[in-house]
């Protein structure tokens, strides 16, 4: 009970963050409140939110994903020459979002029987599908998808753009997940008792392999969102996305160290991290300091997660 209502207040200080937030960047910008600009918002929120729904759940298990960047580029580069070279739209997406759920196993195969640290196999995956999307485009871009696919990113259900529903679909999915499923109490637990939870026989290697497999599809998705808004493959898409990702995550009070988190927390924390940038933008602010902002956050947010543990641990 005291922990729900620990969450609870945490939640309502990340609502009041947004409100306030919103409240200045109104009054500093007039552009601000303009449907287009609302809408651009919501548009890449989307992107960041499908990507931060996945790790979340990665980072409570204990883990890091420092590939995700990268496996958006290539599950949309893979999306956007299978295209070309003439494979239906769909069948296009479902070969580009099983590329990118395998990369996901495949991280967590090695993590769970190498038994390596999930920065240093992540790292490297990142690295290597880099070079590979490079090698194999010649660093050049893909574009020209047909309206099929481009709907995707631009398309509309009623009054909704298929980014937002997309991106509603897998948040809810991910706190079905998380908070009411085994595979989610299992997440927690791995995060913060790892040990225990192998001695009373869970198949924990099968879980990690799992949540990694989750996060290289949310990872998938959001790169067929990122493409199809552009209409374009780029080789470098998604570079740094992992950073904003993991901000949301520990900023929407998920634990660094694993066992505890929340989807509607990383929910709420994609908002306000999009809507900074955006509100800097609009005030002619340079895209470095975005960047260190984005930086602080994270590092501040990191600062009282691990405030937070050491506390715990010394009641």
């Amino acid at each position: 009970m005291k922990k729900n209502l620990k969450n609870y207040s945490y939640t309502v200080i990340l609502v009041i963050v947004l409100a306030v937030l919103v409240g200045v960047l109104a009054a500093a910008s007039p552009y601000f409140f303009s449907w287009k600009n609302c809408r651009n918002i919501l548009n890449q929120s989307a992107i960041y939110l499908v990507l931060s729904v996945g790790m979340t759940l990665v980072i409570c298990a204990g883990q890091i994903d420092l590939s995700v960047g990268a496996v958006i580029g290539f599950s949309g580069m893979s999306m956007g020459m299978l295209i070309k070279a003439g494979l239906p739209a769909s069948a296009a997406i479902l070969l580009g979002l099983a590329i990118a759920a395998f990369i996901g196993l495949v991280n967590g195969w090695i993590v769970a029987y190498g038994r390596i640290n999930s920065f240093i196999v992540t790292l490297s995956t990142m690295t290597i599908i880099r070079g590979i999307i490079l090698v194999l485009t010649n660093s050049k871009s893909v574009f020209g998808f047909g309206p099929e696919f481009g709907f995707i990113g631009s398309g509309k259900v009623g009054p909704v753009n298929m980014p937002i529903l997309i991106s509603i679909m897998i948040a809810v999915i991910g706190a079905i997940l998380l908070h009411k499923t085994r595979f989610g109490n299992y997440c927690l637990f791995i995060g913060s008792n790892e040990i225990a939870l192998n001695r009373s026989g869970v198949n924990v290697r099968k879980y990690k392999v799992m949540v990694f497999t989750f996060c290289g599809l949310c990872a998938g998705i959001a790169g067929m969102i990122v493409t199809a808004r552009l209409n374009s493959a780029e080789p470098l898409a998604g570079q740094g996305y992992e950073m904003d990702a993991i901000a949301a995550t520990i900023l929407g009070g998920t634990s660094m160290q694993g066992g505890k988190g929340s989807i509607i927390g990383t929910v709420i924390a994609c908002f306000i991290l999009n809507i900074m940038k955006n509100g800097l933008t609009l005030l002619s602010i340079s895209t470095h300091y975005q960047e260190i902002l984005t930086g602080l956050i994270l590092l501040i947010s990191v600062l009282i997660s691990e405030s937070n543990q050491r506390r715990k641990s010394e009641v």
